[in-house]
């Protein structure tokens, strides 16, 4: 079975950073495409950040210039660099990893950004 370990949550002031993790519990090249989502409770799931396995990066318009999608050295891992917090950023985090065919989450992380 596929798992997925989100860490790094935390409170934060605006305008502060955080990084987020993720750890796989298999090789990341394993997946076609790894996300980060987010989901405040009682709203829908909304997308952040995606790398491929080529390494082709994507983010939401929201975060664009604030938050970072990478990997590291031994390709079990990926983290969410975020800097320039805004209380709109206070969301449980997720971790997604996808093949063709199937879909794998994380836990989730709690992301707090409040003076």
């Amino acid at each position: 079975q596929v798992q997925l370990v989100e860490s790094g949550g935390g409170l934060v002031q605006p305008g502060g950073s955080l990084k987020l993790s993720c750890a796989a519990s298999e090789n990341i090249f394993n997946f076609n495409i790894m996300n980060w989502f987010r989901r405040t409770p009682g709203k829908e799931r909304d997308f952040v950040a995606s790398i491929n396995v080529g390494g082709k990066i994507e983010y939401a318009d929201s975060v664009k210039g604030r938050f970072t999608i990478f990997r590291d050295g031994i390709k079990k891992t990926i983290y969410l660099q975020m800097n320039s917090l805004k209380p709109e950023d206070t969301a449980v985090y997720y971790c997604n990893a996808m093949t063709l065919s199937s879909d794998y989450w994380g836990q989730g992380t709690q992301v707090t950004v409040s003076s």
